[in-house]
């Protein structure tokens, strides 16, 4: 079961910011060693899963079985899908669902606005939470306790000019979400990206996720963002919502 914990970190290592990886990257980004890590990639390769150029190991398309899993077996993802094609369809703009998951927004649900270029992310892509505002939201939710311990380990790294970068900062704009019931970013962890989410919340008041759209500063200011945006995905989350 060790060898199947270590074949499962190796796999969470890809992500956006690292779509191949080799040998010495697989061992650093896990934390195992480079022939533990060698032995997880070669099997993953056998089973279909990566494909191997003689440098860099990249995940095939296989690897979706594993996402289908959880999509296949959990309503949220289902029940959010009108909702979110709601807010899309109106807005003509990328509309995502989260969840918090390790100190990170991963996102499980998703409906694309047809452009030639888009903004935002993809089902199954994981964002840090304390720059992203689908995880600020869910990170304003928390019980104050865990909201400590989450701030005790963060360690923000800087991927633009504006990511916050001070667990002071952090905790500020977590607090205004937590206050104005959404959270707002522009470019903080891509340029020219803006996003607006607000919680899902069920009948008890419990948040079990947080509703996004994403846009580019070409074709919105801040200003259109919370005038325009927020109103729907603010009605589609309370859909949303009222259904769990």
């Amino acid at each position: 079961m060790g060898g199947l914990a270590k074949g499962l970190a190796i796999i969470e290592a890809f992500d956006l910011r690292h779509p191949q990886l080799t040998v010495s990257g697989a061992a650093a980004a896990t934390g195992i060693s480079p022939a533990a890590a060698r032995r997880c990639l070669l099997t993953l390769e056998e089973l279909g899963y990566l494909s191997y150029d003689g440098k860099y190991f990249r995940p095939t398309p296989r690897m979706m079985r594993l996402s289908a899993s959880y999509a296949n077996t959990s309503s949220l993802p289902a029940l959010a899908q009108p909702c979110l094609v709601a807010v899309r369809d109106e807005l003509d703009e990328s509309a995502s669902l989260a969840v918090l998951e390790d100190g990170h927004a991963l996102f499980i649900a998703r409906a694309e606005a047809t452009r030639i270029v888009s903004a935002g992310v993809r089902v199954g892509a994981r964002l840090p939470a304390y720059a992203s505002s689908t995880g600020r939201v869910m990170l304003a939710s928390l019980p104050p306790q865990e909201l400590e311990d989450y701030l005790r380990t963060c360690h923000p790294r800087p991927t633009t000019a504006n990511t916050p970068t001070t667990i002071a900062e952090i905790r500020a704009r977590i607090q205004s979400a937590h206050d104005e019931e959404f959270a707002v970013t522009e470019e903080e962890l891509e340029p020219g990206v803006l996003t607006v989410a607000v919680p899902v919340r069920d009948n008890l008041g419990r948040v079990h996720a947080a509703m996004s759209v994403s846009t580019s500063t070409a074709r919105a200011s801040l200003d259109v963002v919370r005038e325009k945006f927020l109103p729907v995905i603010r009605r589609e989350a309370a859909r949303l919502g009222r259904m769990l």
